[in-house]
């Protein structure tokens, strides 16, 4: 009788009363001691689902984040190899400065000289190649204009870095765009 835990209850059906008798057993007060880790284990199983959840989530917006700032460094690249290729165009063009003969003055990109090395080989071969470096906004581009004088034609090679040139060999995160014209 000891073990037994009896429970008087009343229950309102309408205006009459019903009384029963419920009883309590240890067995049923408690659970059985094969299913009391349980509950820690489920906690712990949803807890490690949650937080492996959380790390993926982190690891693709980081590299999002980093494939983000490679598409601004890319397009940055791209434009400085642009902005060279048409500042060599625009000189070549209009007022001959590639030729095979020796210009007049220096040539200025957004009203910075450029300082141009000699031909390669030397200009009284049929195919001459003059290049020069180019820092427009902060980024590197190296040009190179390449004439052939047998054809007439002319292919400006121009290489845009999304650093400064005195960085490129050391920069681990250097980017490289090229733009090549020719006519």
């Amino acid at each position: 009788m000891m073990n037994r835990l009896q429970v008087l209850g009343a229950r309102f059906q309408g205006k009459t009363k019903t009384f029963f008798l419920h009883v309590l057993t240890p067995s049923t007060c408690h659970p059985a001691p094969a299913s009391r880790g349980f509950t820690i284990l489920l906690a712990a199983l949803v807890a490690t689902l949650v937080l492996a959840l959380g790390i993926s989530v982190f690891s693709i917006a980081q590299k999002q984040v980093i494939l983000s700032s490679l598409g601004r460094s890319s397009q940055y690249a791209f434009y400085a190899a642009d902005t060279a290729a048409e500042c060599a165009l625009y000189w070549d063009v209009r007022f001959g400065y590639f030729s095979s003969t020796t210009p007049s003055g220096a040539p200025l990109c957004d009203s910075v000289p450029l300082v141009i090395t000699p031909p390669t080989p030397p200009a009284g071969q049929p195919v001459y190649t003059m290049s020069f470096e180019y820092e427009p906004n902060g980024y590197c581009a190296r040009v190179a204009v390449t004439k052939n004088r047998t054809t007439g034609s002319t292919v400006i090679e121009a290489d845009g870095f999304s650093t400064v040139c005195s960085e490129i060999d050391a920069s681990s995160r250097a980017l490289q765009r090229s733009v090549e014209l020719s006519y």
